[in-house]
């Protein structure tokens, strides 16, 4: 910098202010001092430097603990993504993906990482990750949980929710089942009966699955009695192929609650092939209200990503949050087995709400 200002005739504070205070210079100034920067091959300071010395880098991190391609793919984490990325350029912030795939490496990868402040996408309990982000000191905002003691979490009531669309979704049914995601970090295939919820690691989808045993026990069913199929990944595909390992079993399903649209789709697919009609002999609910499920008619949970990225973004900069849209609402369509005279009454867009004027659920401690 010294070189660029003897060169332009300037002081070393002006090519300082040409670089970082753009409103203290002179339009002659700054060309002056441009000029000689590019002639002396000088490309302005280094960011790195630059975070070095006044401790931040105007970056917001984003641990996924997916497959990087998913945050493009799937449409849940591309709304999620969107709503931080919304923040950060208002901000005047940057936003770096940290894609996690559960190896020796992830917390290291997190440890060195350049960025201000972490956004985790919801992962397990056990996750060695979060011991690396409560180790850098820096601010984190978990998504979806867990609950961590100094993170702060965006969710909304999953359990509650799941408990809505299982009244829905279960209502006649006489061996209802669920596709849900994957159980631990292990991802595993798993098909089985009466799996209990309290040991599954991911919260999220412990919360569901407790969500809907509670609906299964308020409809008078037994909870011991109920197929849970578990994908490795949210995948379509996969949720097609255990859906059609369901119905080939000797006692007939004739309800699916899944965790999320593309699983869904994946059992109607099934049941297009099993030439089951929906409705009439198989009720099929799905998680995200996403375009694909208006356009199936498939009753879902609908919730705001865009809003709890924005959310988790804000809370991840330190701003106090404001007020956010609704939470959670059910919406109820025609592939979920309500008696024909509903259905007629209401048509395919019905909407139950069920968090009007909330907030997604934060908890600033952890604990709380």
């Amino acid at each position: 910098m010294s070189q660029v200002a003897a060169r332009a005739g300037v002081s070393v504070m002006t090519v300082s202010y040409t670089y970082n205070r753009v409103d203290r210079v002179s339009a002659e100034s700054r060309e002056k001092v441009l000029q000689a920067a590019a002639e002396l091959g000088y490309a302005g300071p280094d960011p790195a430097a630059r975070s070095l010395r006044y401790g931040n880098t105007r970056t917001l991190g984003v641990i996924l603990g997916e497959h990087l391609t998913y945050a493009f793919d799937n449409p849940q984490a591309v709304t999620f993504l969107a709503g931080i990325a919304e923040v950060c350029a208002d901000r005047g912030y940057g936003m770096l993906i940290v894609p996690i795939a559960g190896g020796a490496e992830d917390s290291l990868r997190v440890s060195e990482v350049a960025v201000d402040a972490f956004i985790i996408w919801t992962t397990t309990d056990d996750d060695p990750v979060l011991d690396a982000v409560s180790g850098s000191g820096r601010p984190a905002v978990i998504h979806g949980g867990p609950v961590r003691a100094g993170f702060k979490l965006v969710s909304i009531d999953n359990r509650a929710a799941a408990f809505a669309m299982g009244m829905k979704t279960f209502a006649g049914a006489h061996r209802p089942a669920i596709l849900s995601f994957p159980l631990d970090s292990s991802r595993k295939t798993v098909l089985a009966a009466g799996i209990d919820p309290d040991t599954v690691r991911f919260p999220v989808t412990r919360q569901r699955l407790l969500g809907y045993r509670d609906a299964i026990e308020a409809l008078g069913l037994d909870w011991n009695d109920v197929v849970v199929g578990a994908t490795a990944t949210n995948n379509e595909g996969e949720a097609r192929s255990l859906a059609e390992t369901m119905f080939a079993l000797e006692q007939p399903i004739d309800a699916i609650a899944a965790m999320s649209d593309d699983l869904a789709l994946g059992v109607l697919d099934a049941a297009t092939s099993a030439q089951l009609t929906v409705p009439e002999t198989l009720s099929v609910s799905g998680w995200d209200n996403s375009r694909a499920s208006a356009l199936h008619q498939l009753s879902s949970v609908a919730q705001n990503l865009r809003a709890q990225g924005a959310l988790a973004a804000r809370l991840a900069l330190g701003e106090e949050p404001g007020l956010a849209p609704d939470d959670w609402s059910v919406v109820v369509r025609a592939s979920t087995g309500e008696p024909a005279t509903q259905r007629t009454e209401h048509g395919n867009t019905p909407i139950r709400r069920m968090g009007a004027n909330r907030e997604p659920f934060v908890r600033s401690d952890g604990l709380s």
